[in-house]
């Protein structure tokens, strides 16, 4: 009785071992999701402020914009 008492022990020690390993991939893989959508949504704003910026040069320039059709249609 005494060595199933060391078995479930040991088997209880290691499950232990093993969530807290989980817990710890979870939070590093949380930090890596947090920067990943935090440098996408940096990106986004940059693509939109990019296509302000092209939008308004072709406005002040006088070239069509790339969403208008060109005027002989």
């Amino acid at each position: 009785m005494d060595s199933e008492l060391r078995n479930s022990e040991e088997r209880l020690i290691e499950l232990e071992i093993k969530i807290a390993r989980q817990e710890d991939l979870m939070d590093a893989l949380n930090k890596t999701i947090f920067q990943q959508q935090k440098k996408i949504d940096e990106l986004e704003a940059l693509c939109t402020a990019l296509a302000r910026r092209v939008r308004d040069l072709r406005e002040v320039t006088g070239e069509p914009v790339a969403d208008e059709p060109p005027p002989h249609y």
